[in-house]
């Protein structure tokens, strides 16, 4: 199991818990607004009761100490009710505010609110023959207690994810850059003295003999070595952009490329007489990309097989395609192969798609995805770049 396969299980992981944690939250808060409702309902029958108490002939002459005393001490507390007699008329209310209790148009359409709502009436007697009552506003909002708790969540989450996210970001930047910039001075020095080495080894042979073809070689090879070093090198500063044919540039990356890939591989690419198509990159850098992706086809290759590159461009951008014949990449790893770290190789760091996503993004106000790619059907990786007119 790769690093992005234990963390896209962490993140599952970390999604249940926090459903998990919602759901115990929600669970328990409406259990608590069920108690509170069953007690205002009790509190409402007990006041029916005790009205009832009060006007019963039969307690005329009885103590109605205790009775009197829970009027008094309003047991209905902040639980707005409305008095409605046999026939339907509004007696009156309590609770709702001293002006409003007397205010029947007021009263009449609170009524008319609860009847709506479903929630059946106490039974008592005389002008309080039928009870109609709300829920406190305390219990309201303990019922919409969760919907707030979600959205804070939420919101919460969210800003620590972007947070975190950008400071993550910083970080992988600072250590890009300063491993970028140790590689570049670290390979300075063997480069000048392997330069040293073939200008001695140059002065010692002849022109026409085997060993100046080879020498030839090695100087490309270090020239090319200094390449990647001043590659490094510009990493974490702003290159400089020029205009640039990108049919010729794509031409300068096949005819080094195709001299080193294996011979049973087939390379197609734009015809270098065909109309210009031009965009603002750094060569050295835009190199680097092509390359990147070109070895990685060979890779996937093992030796035989084609890789094929098209060029295109609409009213916004200039759209390159590189396609190859080898092993394909999973859907569900498209993004993930642009990640630092990523590899399916035995050997290497996993950092070369990852620079390329950098290069063309960052510095080259790009794009570069997986355009299409499948299990032993090949891999095709589009380049979008701003387009320039001629």
């Amino acid at each position: 199991m790769d690093i992005y396969e234990k963390k896209s299980r962490w993140k599952v992981y970390l999604a249940l818990a926090g459903i998990a944690i919602i759901a115990i939250s929600m669970v328990y808060t409406i259990y608590i607004s069920r108690q509170l409702a069953e007690g205002e309902k009790s509190k409402v029958e007990l006041y029916k009761k005790v009205l009832e108490s009060l006007n019963d002939p039969e307690n005329l002459n009885k103590d109605i100490s205790f009775e009197t005393e829970l009027i008094n001490s309003n047991i209905l507390k902040n639980i707005p009710v409305i008095f409605v007699d046999e026939s339907g008329v509004i007696y009156g209310g309590a609770n709702w505010g001293s002006a409003r209790d007397t205010n029947m148009v007021f009263l009449q359409k609170k009524l008319e609110d609860i009847k709506s709502s479903g929630r059946q009436p106490i039974q008592g007697e005389g002008y309080a023959r039928y009870i109609y009552y709300e829920h406190t506003r305390l219990l309201k909002l303990l019922t919409i207690f969760p919907i707030i708790q979600v959205f804070l969540i939420l919101v919460f989450v969210f800003i620590g994810y972007l947070a975190f996210s950008s400071a993550k970001k910083s970080e992988q930047n600072q250590v890009w850059i300063g491993m970028a910039k140790e590689t570049a001075h670290q390979l300075g020095t063997p480069i000048s003295a392997i330069l040293a080495w073939i200008e001695h080894l140059d002065q010692l042979t002849s022109e026409k003999s085997e060993s100046a073809e080879i020498i030839g070689e090695l100087k490309n090879d270090v020239n090319r070595l200094e390449l990647i070093a001043d590659r490094f090198s510009k990493i974490g500063s702003t290159p400089t952009l020029k205009k640039i044919n990108l049919i010729e540039e794509l031409e300068k990356n096949r005819t080094y490329m195709q001299k080193r890939a294996p011979r049973k591989v087939l390379f197609d690419f734009p015809e270098i007489n065909q109309t210009p198509l031009y965009a603002e990159i750094n060569p050295h850098l835009f190199d680097w990309v092509i390359e990147n992706l070109i070895r990685n086809a060979l890779d996937a290759m093992d030796g035989s097989g084609k890789i094929q590159c098209s060029i295109s461009q609409n009213e916004n951008s200039v759209n390159i395609d590189l396609t190859d014949s080898g092993k394909g990449i999973p859907s569900s790893k498209w993004k993930t192969v642009f990640q630092p770290g990523y590899t399916t190789k035995k050997r290497g760091w996993g950092l070369g798609l990852s620079l390329a996503k950098r290069i063309i993004e960052s510095y080259h106000h790009g794009k570069i995805f997986v355009k299409h790619s499948a299990p032993d059907q090949g891999t095709t990786f589009s380049i979008q770049l701003p387009y320039l007119k001629n």
